[in-house]
């Protein structure tokens, strides 16, 4: 092939790629709000699929899950959900945190709609995900495709017995939304979920104040991720620590259409905490850290934060008392004695030269 009908095939190639209708497409992608939609669907996405799978290993399979499993599964869930949507909407994957956000004026209210969609699509999705692979585990296993000791005896079908239930020894329902144990009021749950979601809305915005002491640059992903898993580990048992209404409410709908019933609103009428009482907790835990927290940070001069630069500048301004005396030297305007200071070029005083030296 000559190099003409080289460059003639690629030509052809590239306006079969520019099409009318791939060349939308990609302006659509390519506006912000878009961008921040998919990237919150993806992160969320990412999150879910892992902590809910975690939870499917320890309802479903006797020896292959456990507490601590679940929280490991959403720890580092979330940390790589911050990898992948961090740097285009900041990965919230989190209704809570976005409510604050807002609330405080770190997001305009125009992106609240947006994200929290993304959130609840992507958290449907995974929980939609997550049934299709324990459910097909058993379709295959009833085939005959695989040997009944090579699959797990505890696939969703399986395990309850064709019965989808909410309560009793085989529920299900549990592996994507949090329910109330009996020890606990519907109150106490209340209380419990606020005071969890302040804290980790509180621990969040300490993570990535730059004013205060955040994670080293490349390290917020992982903290985060270690934060979330801290939580469970210390705070999770009363009411399974949803702290995000994106993490209940999208995948306990999938559970009302999936075949759970109505009866996963009704339990204790338990629904609407894990989405109102996140929002109350995190927007607590903003305020609380930005009033005696964010508010009480020095905010250093900006002259401060070079010394090389305020002495450079400075040194004009010095006299010259001596032909050995340099302009650079930052010990010369300690050095200068008022005797010698000129009316028309006066020198900073005494003390505040001796204060940048201590810095």
């Amino acid at each position: 092939m000559t190099q003409a009908e080289e460059n003639k095939g690629s030509t052809c190639r590239g306006r079969m790629i520019s099409s009318p209708v791939v060349i939308r497409m990609q302006a659509i992608l390519q506006k912000e709000m878009v961008r921040e939609f998919l990237a919150e669907l993806m992160s969320t996405f990412v999150m879910m699929v892992f902590g809910l799978g975690s939870v499917a290993h320890m309802v479903l399979g006797e020896k292959f899950g456990s507490f601590l499993g679940v929280n490991l599964g959403f720890g580092f869930g979330v940390a790589l959900g911050v990898h992948v949507a961090g740097n285009i909407s900041g990965a919230h994957m989190n209704a809570a945190v976005t409510f604050t956000n807002c609330a405080l004026g770190r997001l305009p209210w125009k992106k609240f709609p947006v994200y929290v969609l993304g959130q609840f699509v992507g958290s449907f999705l995974a929980a939609a995900s997550i049934y299709g692979i324990f459910y097909a585990t058993l379709g295959l296993k009833e085939l005959g495709a695989v040997s009944h000791s090579n699959v797990s005896t505890a696939a969703i079908m399986d395990f309850t017995g064709g019965h989808l239930t909410a309560t009793g020894p085989v529920a299900t329902a549990n592996i994507f939304a949090t329910y109330l144990p009996d020890y606990m009021t519907l109150w106490q749950g209340f209380l419990d979920e606020v005071f969890v979601t302040g804290m980790l809305q509180l621990c969040l915005f300490a993570i990535t104040d730059k004013r205060n002491n955040p994670a080293l640059p490349g390290t917020q992903a992982l903290v985060i991720g270690i934060l979330v898993v801290i939580i469970g580990v210390s705070l999770g048992m009363n009411t399974g620590y949803a702290i995000n209404p994106s993490r209940d409410l999208p995948p306990r709908f999938f559970t009302f259409i999936a075949g759970w019933g109505t009866e996963v609103f009704r339990i204790k009428n338990w629904w609407w905490v894990p989405v109102v009482a996140p929002l109350l907790g995190a927007y607590l835990g903003g305020i609380i850290y930005v009033v005696f927290v964010g508010s009480t940070i020095p905010r250093e001069p900006p002259i401060l934060e070079n010394p090389v630069e305020f002495e450079d500048h400075q040194a004009p301004v010095l006299p010259k008392t001596t032909p050995h005396q340099t302009a650079n030297s930052s010990l010369a305007s300690v050095s200068v004695s008022l005797d010698n200071r000129t009316p028309a070029q006066p020198i900073p005083p005494l003390s505040d030269n001796i204060q940048v030296q201590q810095f």
